[in-house]
């Protein structure tokens, strides 16, 4: 029992107060010069240093729009579509942030949620294709322009994988059941689905290589050997020089992706769906070829050595799609987990996760690099708690080029934390808004000069600043004249 003393001085110790006392008319919606996302500033400048507004302009042509006033000027809607989603929008008419206060003094031709409505409604299909190569061309000057793949010219990374996001109503184009996993147990779900490819490296956090978007009811693989072959592309064009290795689920163990992977150089590391020939090759695994792996939380036995976890890995030479033109021969890393329903067994009995692979890793080093696949969930966590919370659209090609635009924003938040330096450099996209991207400030014009006059004592300045002096105080450096 706590004494009532203790009482009120805790009661004391975790109260916020204010330290004024307001009347009810004392807040007032009536500031022009208050800035509610100053940290957009540097961020859409990067934009504009590495083209964005430029391939828009160039790229996106509505050629017989139904709504023509909607549709004029799409480079600079698309723009503050982006913007928009820098800051969390995740719906239009979050757009209606750049339009407040001060911010419409920083930006020139910000555009209403509605007309960037319009212009979204009036996409087709071969406009998304244009925004898709506008999004790879862009990863390209990001990269160019900012340190995000560093390592690739050892080993690079290009993951594989979908997700479906639910949808509501019935006027949904593209909308339908589709399985997903919840809580470790299979559903169906009304929704859309994302298929994504993101590159990264061993000291690099992913970005998004390629994005499209699919019916709820489509099979997770469908359409992946494509998106494989482009995100290899981009990746040699982005410099990586080194091993370029592709790592995806059971969804994309198919041949069509190995072979998609080998035409281009790389190497494959997929899971298997497991069939009478993947467990006939299984059970040819001898007892004394497996060998415990290190994951987090095993430990050492003092006596041997040995790492000590319920996982063990092993190996076996294997031919894929042995009855087609493609068959392959690789190597098959199986690893096995005590099975968690039968704990009291007399003899253990095992969970069996086979990958096929053409790495040359080590087995325990080959499973743990195809383990790392997981990576490309962080990015999906991002995108779900930023721009695709929702999907705004009735139209499917509207809510592709809201997919696409939402990757953009993704890479380009990205190389905006790379400048920013630090721990930034690998920070998910919801801190970077809220460290670097929604600041508040004051604009103010010394001598007609804009200053923007930023919360003293702000945690992140430094880092803010480092941002700030890599784009508005970045100077190119000059063109080398042959």
């Amino acid at each position: 029992m706590f004494s009532r003393k203790n009482q009120d001085q805790d009661r004391q110790t975790l109260s916020v107060r204010l330290f004024h006392t307001f009347a009810d008319d004392s807040a007032m919606f009536d500031d022009d010069n208050l800035v509610s996302a100053a940290g957009l500033a540097p961020v859409m400048t990067l934009a504009e240093q590495t083209g964005l507004n430029g391939m828009f302009h160039e790229k996106i042509t509505i050629g017989s729009p139904r709504i023509k006033s909607g549709t004029a000027n799409p480079a600079p809607k698309l723009a503050s579509l982006v913007a928009g989603m820098c800051a969390g929008a995740d719906s239009i008419d979050d757009i209606g942030l750049l339009r407040s206060g001060g911010m419409t003094e920083l930006f020139d031709g910000v555009y209403a949620p509605s007309t960037v409505g319009i212009l979204l409604r009036e996409f087709t299909f071969g406009h998304t294709k244009q925004l898709e190569s506008v999004m790879r061309e862009h990863l390209l000057a990001l990269i160019a322009r900012a340190d995000l793949l560093p390592g690739a010219q050892t080993r690079t990374f290009v993951d594989i994988d979908s997700l479906l996001r639910p949808v509501y109503g019935h006027q949904k184009q593209g909308a339908s059941y589709g399985h997903t996993k919840i809580a470790g147990k299979q559903i169906l779900r009304k929704g859309l689905s994302p298929l994504a490819a993101t590159i990264s490296t061993d000291l690099a956090a992913p970005v998004v290589a390629g994005m499209r978007l699919r019916a709820g009811k489509t099979g997770s693989g469908k359409g992946a050997a494509s998106m494989a072959t482009a995100a290899i592309s981009t990746a040699r064009a982005a410099g990586a020089t080194g091993e370029i290795l592709v790592r995806g689920d059971s969804a994309y163990g198919t041949r069509k992706v190995v072979r998609a992977a080998l035409r281009a150089g790389a190497r494959f590391s997929l899971v298997l769906t497991k069939n009478a020939a993947v467990n006939t090759a299984i059970a040819a695994i001898g007892e004394d070829a497996w060998t415990p792996v290190r994951y987090p939380g095993a430990v050492r036995d003092p006596d041997t050595g040995e790492w000590i976890s319920d996982a063990e890995v092993a190996e076996i030479a294997y031919t894929a799609f042995a009855s087609t033109k493609d068959r392959t021969t690789a190597r098959l890393i199986v690893r096995r987990v005590k099975d968690a329903r039968y704990p009291d067994a007399l003899f253990p009995l095992w969970r069996y996760h086979p990958f096929f692979t053409n790495s040359t890793e080590p087995t325990a080093d080959a499973d743990i690099t195809h383990r790392r696949h997981a990576i490309i969930e962080t990015v999906f966590a991002d995108l779900i708690d930023g721009p695709l919370a929702h999907i705004p659209s009735g139209r499917f090609a509207a809510n592709s080029a809201w997919v696409l635009c939402a990757a953009i924003a993704h890479n380009l938040l990205h190389a905006a934390g790379t400048l920013a330096g630090g721990p930034h450099t690998r920070a998910r996209g919801a801190t970077l808004r809220r460290k670097l991207v929604n600041i508040p400030a004051r604009l103010a014009r010394p001598q007609r000069r804009p200053v923007l006059h930023l919360p003293a004592h702000w945690p992140w300045a430094d880092s803010w600043l480092a941002l700030w002096h890599n784009t508005i105080g970045y100077t190119p450096p000059p063109a080398i004249t042959a």
